[in-house]
């Protein structure tokens, strides 16, 4: 069910993971047609978003001049009125300190219909990242959710001090750090025993979580100490003890660690949703994007004469793609390829020739040129047409041999790479990398020319396979780990081995 027009839709977007927006929520986004959006919401949350949506950030930070509540309301109400179908997107829940209470009331006011769409709340998802549940049969048998930080504008406080202090459950503060030692003093004062086991979870389910254990009374130096700072969440009672049996999050063997990913910005998500959830902190860097060159006469005239081929190759999982999509443009499919044999340079390429119903014929087991010349030794090709789908840029080890064959070969450019300008805030988190990932010839070359003296010097270089690494020496990087297996698997493979050490 797709957003309808001239309605609001209060939705929680989590606590940061990307992977706890809800599908409502996920939904939603696809189909509005103007968002507007806080600042603490998971980083691609929008990437879903129709390129015609308006965007509109309506956030609040720490000091930051921001847009008034009231300018909010008015902005909802003025992109509904107008017959727009309009997200409203909020960090964790609308409706638990996200102020979605106000603006539906708003929204109301002004006979405006609205939905509310739940998201996970920080106080839930934070604590159990940590490995802290916020109640336990031995430990606690309620929570409550309070504010750390009322509204400065507020005459007298609306927290029942003494009837925090006697609880019997969990207390998790949101927004909790700025007044964490005046909150835990006046918790012990009102009665809160101060030895009772208190932590500090800083971003919470994001990349750089970190957690901060100590006692109530202690807690706030604990956070100084160690630098903790916003956003923050501050869980009191006696199921902080269970973290140590519980915690999660930091066993994954890549917790901790910053990788960078360079592959078209197109093909990054695989890995670094790979990568994100073996725990690394992942800053997605893309050096190159893929230009399709599906119209050129070379492309049009391959795919006419596509059955006269004995033979077709496919050198990236890139090419195996693009040559279906030129195959549907004149009306042909996988039927177009049955009198030939396909071969493809390694196992990603044949994983996306099977996504089109073509189980390839010949794969080498390493993937580069060389090891797919040898891999054709025992296919007959003299005399035969052979196509050779690739990117503009490849080597012509592959062809040359073919030709000394005595092999008719069209080499036909399905798509080229182009250079990508990394985003600055990108290039100034990459910095502090513990690994930057190579996963071709080209993107070393690209993110190399566009980093100049900004390319992360202190990282580990991790080749996916042996031109990519004599790239890599080329531009004089040291490459201190190249994957056995030349593709995606055998590079997050390689990593894990370097981290583990």
């Amino acid at each position: 069910m797709s957003a309808r027009k001239g309605v609001v839709y209060l939705v929680g977007a989590g606590p940061g993971d990307p992977g706890l927006m809800t599908a409502r929520a996920l939904e939603l986004i696809a189909s509005a047609d103007a968002i507007f959006h806080d600042r603490l919401i998971p980083p691609g949350a929008l990437d879903g978003a129709r390129s015609d949506a308006e965007l509109a950030y309506v956030g609040k930070a720490p000091g930051a001049p921001s847009v008034p509540q009231d300018e909010i309301g008015e902005r909802l109400v003025a992109a509904a009125q107008a017959g727009k179908s309009v997200v409203r997107l909020k960090g964790g829940d609308p409706f638990v300190f996200g102020r979605g209470g106000e603006e539906g009331e708003a929204l109301r006011d002004a006979g405006v219909e609205f939905e509310v769409v739940p998201g996970v709340t920080a106080g839930v998802a934070a604590s159990a990242y940590a490995g802290i549940p916020v109640t336990h049969r031995d430990d606690a048998s309620a929570v409550a959710f309070v504010t750390g930080h009322e509204d400065p504008e507020k005459s007298e406080t609306a927290l029942e001090w003494d009837a925090l202090a006697r609880f019997p459950g969990t207390l998790v503060f949101y927004m909790g750090v700025k007044r964490l030692g005046e909150n835990a003093e006046t918790l012990i004062a009102a009665g809160r025993d101060p030895a009772e086991p208190a932590a500090a979870v800083e971003r919470g389910t994001m990349d750089g979580q970190r957690t901060v254990v100590a006692t109530l009374a202690t807690l706030a130096e604990a956070v100084e100490r160690e630098g903790v700072g916003a956003p923050a969440l501050i869980v009191v009672g006696p199921v902080v003890q269970r973290r140590e049996a519980l915690a999660w999050l930091e066993r994954r063997p890549l917790h901790g660690r910053r990788v960078v990913v360079t592959r078209a910005r197109a093909q990054t998500s695989g890995l670094a949703a790979t990568l994100r959830a073996l725990g690394a902190e992942v800053i997605e860097l893309p050096a190159i994007r893929i230009e399709p060159r599906l119209g050129s006469e070379e492309v049009r005239g391959a795919i006419d004469s596509i059955e006269d081929y004995a033979l077709i190759c496919l050198t990236s999982p890139n090419g195996a793609q693009l040559l279906f999509e030129a195959l549907a443009a004149t009306g042909k499919d996988a039927r177009a390829l049955a009198g030939a044999t396909v071969a493809a340079i390694g196992p990603g390429t044949a994983r996306a020739l099977a996504e089109h119903g073509i189980a390839a014929d010949v794969v080498p087991e390493r993937f580069v040129a060389e090891a797919l010349v040898e891999a054709l030794a025992d296919v007959e090709v003299a005399g035969s047409r052979i196509l050779v789908a690739r990117a503009a840029e490849a080597r012509d080890v592959l062809p040359e041999a073919l030709r000394e064959r005595g092999a008719e070969v069209d080499v036909v450019a399905l798509y080229e790479t182009v250079r990508e300008q990394p985003a600055a805030e990108a290039v100034e988190a990459a910095q502090g990398a513990d690994y930057v990932t190579f996963t071709s010839s080209s993107t070393v070359r690209n993110l190399t020319e566009a980093l100049g003296d900004r390319f992360p010097r202190g990282a580990r270089v991790v080749s996916i396979g042996p031109v990519t690494t004599e790239a890599a020496r080329d531009a004089g990087l040291e490459v201190d780990v190249e994957a056995e297996r030349h593709d995606i698997d055998g590079l997050v493979a390689a990593l894990l081995a370097d981290a583990s050490r």
